[in-house]
């Protein structure tokens, strides 16, 4: 007999994983559909977000709501209750996380990238982006191409490809006003861009010439006063 879990969310880590177990086994041994398996396999998900959270942390310096991490991180849980096959005897942690993991990349692929990129560079910009604040928390400032192909096993021209097609992760309008102040606006993002091109000046005072060029398939008709070629 299960125990019932008023709070599941409220339970310990440690304990947690214990109980995740005993809930496992009997989800698998319960019939889909039924109260009782939707009430394990709800609690399952309830003791297990800490998961989705310890994950989700790992993507919070990016722009993205930590909510929504934790909603998308939240369907890689369920998927990983779903898929869990207890004859294997897998710690369900070695299988939750990366479902997790899987999940929160894949909202990043989908929805935040203003040029498309093939998918390995989009994950690429992800461990590039790891590699940085782990060799930052290292004392490492601004590690250079160099330092970050050797912290990933990576040839330094994968590490500058990653680089360049990083740039294609957001974008701006040219129509947005830029704001000096709280309120006062100065201009728009394409007032600074590019530079007015003298010669396209010159090439609009150019006019049309007026000569007009001889047909070169048109014959010329001799002149009455020219002498006859002796014959």
């Amino acid at each position: 007999m299960l125990p019932h879990i008023q709070y599941p969310q409220h339970i310990a880590p440690a304990d947690a994983r214990e109980l995740t177990k005993v809930f496992l086994l009997r989800l698998d041994a319960l019939e889909e559909g039924t109260h009782e398996y939707q009430y394990v396999r709800n609690t399952l998900i309830e003791m297990n977000l800490t998961l989705v959270r310890y994950t989700a942390r790992r993507f919070s310096s990016r722009r993205e709501s930590v909510e929504d991490l934790l909603q998308v991180g939240t369907i890689g849980l369920i998927k990983a209750i779903d898929r869990y096959d207890v004859s294997r005897g897998v710690e369900f942690t070695t299988l939750a996380v990366p479902y997790i993991q899987g999940e929160i990349k894949r909202f990043f692929r989908d929805t935040t990238w203003a040029v498309r990129v093939p998918r390995h560079m989009q994950e690429l910009r992800i461990d590039l982006a790891r590699a940085r604040e782990q060799l930052e928390s290292q004392g490492i400032n601004e590690p250079s191409v160099a330092e970050l192909a050797a912290h990933l096993n990576l040839d330094e021209a994968e590490v500058t490809e990653g680089v360049v097609a990083s740039s294609g992760y957001d974008s701006d309008s040219i129509d947005r006003p830029i704001q000096a102040g709280s309120k006062q606006q100065t201009g728009l993002v394409a007032d600074l861009i590019g530079t007015d091109d003298p010669a396209l000046a010159l090439a609009e005072d150019i006019q049309p010439s007026s000569h007009t060029w001889p047909n070169s398939t048109t014959a010329t008709a001799p002149s009455s006063n020219c002498a006859s070629a002796p014959r």
